[in-house]
């Protein structure tokens, strides 16, 4: 077995890649006190802040290190997870660009709510947008940074693994993108001198 050694202020996961080409049976909607809202026009503010939210523990850093007009270029279609109070708690951003398919870009739940059954209403409302025609292939990927539960849960919901890949990239806590207490169940190594 061998071992890659990452430079210093680097981190490294394994990235799965998941499709799904055939339309799932359709379900009822599983019940949820939250309701989804299409954002037709971004804030790039807003959206760094709810990303944030959402991501933060996961090192979710990319839109967060965007210019505004390149964060507005890559964000397709958004919709937010809001509570009864109407406080965007969740989101799901899709990618229709590329013909017959839906990539879904990013998918979660503020921190507080993961791991209380919510997960089955927002995967029930990701494909039941993300399924339209011409739509042939909806596709995904998580990561070993992600919560534990992304990746069966992903796969509970009928997608199929078809790819592996190793990522790494800066930690954005050391270059300053997300705070230093962000993700604690990934530990910040200091660069030497830091």
């Amino acid at each position: 077995m061998a071992l890659t050694r990452l430079p210093p202020g680097e981190i490294g996961a394994i990235v799965t890649y998941l499709e799904m080409t055939e339309r799932p049976r359709p379900k009822p909607l599983p019940a949820s006190p939250f309701r989804l809202e299409r954002w037709g026009e971004i804030d790039a503010t807003k959206y760094r802040l709810l990303f944030e939210r959402i991501g933060a523990p996961w090192l979710w850093y990319s839109r967060l290190a965007m210019s505004d007009a390149h964060l507005l270029e890559a964000v397709g279609e958004l919709y937010v997870v809001a509570d009864r109070r109407g406080i965007e708690v969740g989101m799901i951003e899709l990618d229709f660009r590329e013909a017959g398919e839906c990539l879904i870009s990013f998918l979660g739940l503020v921190p507080e709510l993961t791991g209380q059954g919510h997960g089955d209403w927002l995967f029930a409302q990701t494909l039941a947008l993300a399924w339209r025609p011409p739509v042939h292939r909806v596709h995904v990927h998580t990561c070993t940074l992600d919560h534990p539960a992304a990746l069966p849960a992903y796969i509970k919901a009928g997608f199929i693994p078809y790819k592996r890949a190793v990522e790494t990239f800066p930690d954005p806590r050391i270059i300053g993108i997300l705070k230093r207490d962000a993700a604690p169940r990934t530990p910040l190594l200091e660069l030497p001198g830091g």
